[in-house]
């Protein structure tokens, strides 16, 4: 008797097929708001700060970064924000090791994330990035979509908060199809909330995609990982057997069916 192959899909956490996350730059004082509409509403962030320019006192200082971030992600923006296609390898190099280890002190976790200052960046930088400890970067830009990164070294997120942020999120949540794993990706400046008298904008946003059983809310770096962990799954032969050898739980549908999360150093029979 002929056997039919299974069909494994990769899910999100509890079998979810959406995320959500949010990416915001330069770490002025108007993340102090914005992170207190993510908490209310479920939602998580990921802030790229310049440890260079603390003593400005616009920006969010050392001494508050792990308690205003918790729960959220910290993240590089380099040391002095400079216009990184412009100098020398070597100084960019500097300009991103000396500020993780800044930010690593005053959060006290390992930083491994990215986004391009000025949305500047070359092929040479992307390439110097995993030998700097970092395993994504965020660029300047929109694309209109929900799809998983292909380069996570040229990672473009979904839409700027002051474009077509609604529409999109409406689009996100009516999405019901489970073929594809999808993502919707924020960024922005929390200062331009107040630049631009958008604040209603944004807690409009969170209060209508946030607390949704359909969507997982994870920072950038929580995708990279997860992502990271499903593919490292090692499967039987004959697809009855899957183990995980991460240290994260991961979730998998099998032919459709309900999905089974495999913990970390398991081995499942999959029936």
């Amino acid at each position: 008797m002929e056997r039919l192959l299974k069909q494994f899909y990769i899910c999100f956490p509890e079998g979810k097929h959406k995320v959500l996350t949010m990416s915001y730059d330069d770490g002025k004082i108007q993340d102090r708001r914005l992170v207190e509409i993510f908490n209310k509403n479920g939602i998580k962030g990921t802030f790229h700060l310049n440890s260079g320019l603390f003593d400005d006192p616009e920006r969010v200082q050392p001494d508050e970064i792990a308690e205003l971030y918790k729960g959220h992600e910290v993240s590089c923006h380099t040391y002095t924000h400079p216009t990184i296609e412009r100098c020398p390898i070597t100084q960019v190099v500097e300009q991103i090791i000396e500020d993780r280890k800044i930010l690593e002190a005053a959060c006290g976790y390992p930083v491994r994330g990215l986004s391009y200052p000025n949305g500047s960046y070359t092929d040479e930088i992307k390439a110097a990035l995993p030998a700097c400890g970092i395993e994504y970067s965020r660029v300047v830009g929109s694309t209109d979509d929900f799809a998983m990164p292909r380069d996570l070294y040229e990672w473009t997120a979904t839409c700027h908060h002051s474009h077509n942020l609604m529409q999109n999120a409406e689009r996100f949540a009516a999405l019901q199809k489970r073929q594809y794993l999808y993502m919707m990706y924020v960024w922005g400046h929390s200062y331009e909330f107040d630049r631009d008298n958008i604040w209603d904008l944004i807690e409009s946003f969170c209060e209508y995609i946030g607390g949704r059983d359909d969507i997982w809310y994870a920072t950038n770096i929580e995708i990279v990982d997860y992502m990271n962990a499903a593919r490292n799954l090692k499967y039987s032969a004959s697809g009855d057997m899957v183990y995980n050898p991460s240290a994260l739980s991961v979730w998998i549908t099998v032919d459709s069916a309900n999905a089974y999360e495999i913990k970390p150093g398991e081995t499942k029979v999959l029936k």
